[in-house]
């Protein structure tokens, strides 16, 4: 499987090998690709339509911060409505569900000889994926206000963030000092793994799909959202990565939890002040419960092609995408993301993602049922974290509705 070789992919890469130019594949077809909207993903995308529109019928591309909502339905007819979806761990399972992609095998062997192992998302002997990136949510930190409120030291732990956020509220500086992608549904479900598992905690009882959330170890994730929440904006529950960037760059905000593919944009000069910019410092995930382990999920993104389209579209989009994988895009959009692409050299954009790796975060589990999961946490923690229930009910909640969405997909009896 491709995400044990994660770690490796992010502490190796910075070597350069000879750019190579977008083969664009067979000419006069249709490129269409649906992807999330930020800056890395802009510049897989951007580069091969510079590359190869020329090339094609038409090359479209739809950057949206609803593209897992949609991408599902829009694989489904035949033909399909996009020729490409880029996918993270999650999206990739849940286009795999549905069967809406088809395996990469003889077009890695085509037009992948630049590419790395660990680049290979290989499931039962199948490429399903191209990976180029990878990702995770880690702490943002404002050096000087920590400074100010007396705090000596970038905190490490949840509590040290807590701590911290505690001081700066008291000393007068900020009410809510804390950003964090909270949005209720996806986000919020994101939330709690990563405390979840920083506990020690599993989603699902040992070799099953049995759900396994409901016990201390949620109670204490659980308790730990709600003391961060005390400190975020009051509209926290509306609020994912572009209002929390939104919030950093404004300067409304000392310590953030926030994807490490915004760090290029916050740390750069558009947007926000050099007093925010000069101070912003990125590094691991804080620590929880006094485990050894960075409290996050590790991510990847990478380009998946639909089973419902042509072979030449098929043959064309995956040609364009993974042409422009090289040294002279990454050297172009170095500072955009932590690149699985020979020729990245890290920089500050990059360090709270490769701190977060180096200290061994866990990979966001890849299995078929995950999503189920996911989904439950979205919808049944937000009356919890409104005060309208208690814990132990929300997770019994999660449980039930997990279960129930089980049973109907086949998973549970």
């Amino acid at each position: 499987m491709f995400l044990r070789h994660l770690t490796i992919a992010v502490a190796i890469a910075g070597f350069m090998s000879s750019a190579a130019y977008a083969n664009c594949g067979p000419s006069g077809q249709s490129i269409r690709i649906l992807a999330s909207d930020f800056p890395a993903i802009h510049a897989i995308a951007g580069t091969a339509e510079a590359d190869c529109a020329s090339a094609a019928a038409n090359f479209t591309r739809n950057h949206t911060t609803e593209a897992r909502e949609i991408m599902n339905a829009a694989l489904t007819p035949d033909p399909a409505e996009y020729t490409s979806v880029i996918v993270e761990n999650s999206t990739l399972t849940q286009l795999m569900n549905d069967g809406l992609l088809r395996p990469l095998n003889d077009l890695v062997k085509k037009y992948g000889a630049h590419l790395k192992p660990h680049q290979l998302v290989t499931i039962d002997g199948k490429v399903m994926a191209v990976a180029f990136m990878a990702n995770a949510q880690h702490l943002y930190s404002r050096t000087d206000i920590l400074e100010q409120a007396g705090v000596s030291a970038i905190p490490a732990t949840y509590e040290d963030v807590l701590a911290a956020a505690r001081k700066i509220r008291a000393a007068g500086i900020m009410e809510h000092p804390l950003v964090i992608n909270m949005k209720t549904g996806w986000n919020m479900g994101e939330v709690f793994n990563t405390l979840y598992f920083g506990h020690g905690g599993e989603l699902f009882k040992a070799g099953s799909a049995e759900p396994n959330v409901n016990n201390k170890t949620g109670l204490a994730a659980l308790q730990v959202m709600k003391a961060l929440a005390d400190y975020a904006h009051p509209d926290h529950l509306t609020q994912a990565s572009n209002e929390t960037q939104g919030l950093w760059e404004a300067g409304q905000a000392a310590l953030g939890i926030m994807w490490g593919s915004r760090g290029a944009v916050i740390l750069d000069d558009q947007g926000s002040s050099k007093e925010v910019t000069s101070n912003t410092v990125l590094s691991a995930a804080p620590t929880v419960a006094g485990g050894s382990i960075p409290s996050a999920t590790l991510w990847w993104d990478g380009l998946t092609i639909a089973k419902n389209v042509s072979d030449a579209e098929a043959e064309a989009s995956f040609a364009a995408l993974v042409g422009v994988m090289t040294p002279r895009m990454v050297a172009e959009h170095n500072d955009d993301a932590v690149w699985l692409i020979d020729g990245f050299k890290p920089g500050p954009a990059a360090a709270g993602v490769s701190a977060t790796v180096m200290g061994g975060a866990p990979s966001y589990p890849m299995i078929p049922y995950i999503g189920l999961m996911h989904n439950a946490l979205g919808a049944e923690l937000v009356d919890f974290l409104k005060g309208g229930e208690s814990a132990e009910q929300a997770l019994a909640d999660v449980e039930a509705a997990y279960v129930t969405a089980a049973k109907e997909a086949g998973f549970l009896r």
